[in-house]
């Protein structure tokens, strides 16, 4: 057990001293073993794509950083304003393209829909869905439900069977890999590196699609946990209105936050979560620092281990028959 008491001030991160080190890290990563010119990063008008950009700019200067905006039929309108503020505040070039025309050829809207209306049958033209996660910290196994919103507003949410389940995130998963055909097209084109976006508890608790936001050269943030990513961000001075983002998939019609979706806690407390873990933390000590109970604390470590075991194929890389 650690010594160190356990609180906001556990994910204390010295900004400046961190934004030097990475700054020396990603152009020698660059230049000796990925042998690039430069840096092609994917702006979701998010906290953690923004400091990648903003990282890679400190790093490498403006004008060796290239920037996509990759919007689709179920983007936020907000993150697109957000990504071209970044884009023009970096002063970095950069592409705004719609994927949406690709996930419609390949299937991804209906495929989505057709799962969806196998469990709400009126399910159609201006509807709304997201998909919430349910059941584990109260002391149940984790599930998936489904909420769904008619065009006059009304909303039901029902328990996701897992076929529909399974259909509904790999068609959404689409979305995850065109982007980055679209992000290595660029680097390809130009002879640059893909940055890839995911944080410290994102990439611990494989909150990334395999071959899609998983797949990069480099990752700059994935050591460094979501609290200090938002501190970087002001560190950096990025725009208020990226820098006060609430985090979101971005990814389903109706607003969903990452908690809702994937993390069992708002990811301040899934931060202090894995931080506490990995630090020798009790649940007793956690739930002392979270204001639950050690019951509820020690099933967010679970699920913590959890996340891991079931994902750790998703950084993995192929198997391989010896020779």
């Amino acid at each position: 057990m650690s010594a160190a008491p356990l609180g906001p001030q556990s994910l204390h991160l010295d900004c400046a001293a961190e934004l030097a080190r990475i700054s020396e890290w990603i152009p020698r990563v660059l230049t000796q073993k990925l042998r690039r010119r430069g840096l092609v990063v994917a702006i979701s008008g998010g906290i953690d794509s923004s400091v990648c950009a903003a990282l890679s700019v400190r790093a490498v200067g403006a004008d060796k950083v290239f920037g996509l905006l990759l919007p689709e039929r179920d983007s936020s309108g907000f993150s697109s304003e957000r990504g071209r503020l970044l884009a023009e505040h970096l002063g970095i070039r950069y592409q705004v393209h719609d994927i949406a025309p690709a996930l419609e050829a390949l299937g991804c809207y209906q495929q989505r829909d057709e799962a969806i209306r196998r469990v709400v049958p009126a399910y159609g033209d201006g509807w709304k869905n997201k998909i919430v996660l349910a059941g584990g910290l109260e002391g149940g196994i984790n599930f998936f439900r489904l909420v769904v919103q008619s065009p006059e507003g009304e909303q039901q949410s029902v328990r996701l069977p897992p076929r529909e389940y399974l259909q509904i995130v790999a068609a959404t998963n689409f979305k995850q890999r065109v982007r980055k055909t679209m992000e290595y097209f660029h680097a390809d084109r130009l002879n640059y590196a893909v940055v890839g976006t995911p944080n410290r508890l994102e990439y611990d608790q494989g909150f990334f699609v395999k071959n899609g936001d998983g797949s990069a050269d480099l990752k700059p943030i994935a050591h460094l946990y979501k609290t200090q990513v938002y501190a970087m961000a002001r560190h950096l001075g990025l725009p208020e209105a990226i820098c006060s983002a609430v985090p979101t998939t971005d990814t389903y019609t109706l607003p969903q936050g990452q908690d809702e979706f994937y993390f069992a806690l708002p990811y301040a407390q899934m931060d202090l979560a894995l931080w506490a873990l990995e630090h020798g933390h009790t649940a007793d000590e956690l739930a002392a620092a979270l204001n639950t109970t050690p019951a509820q604390a020690q099933r967010v470590y679970d699920d913590i281990r959890a996340k891991r075991r079931a994902t750790e194929y998703l950084a993995a890389a192929a198997e391989r028959l010896p020779a």
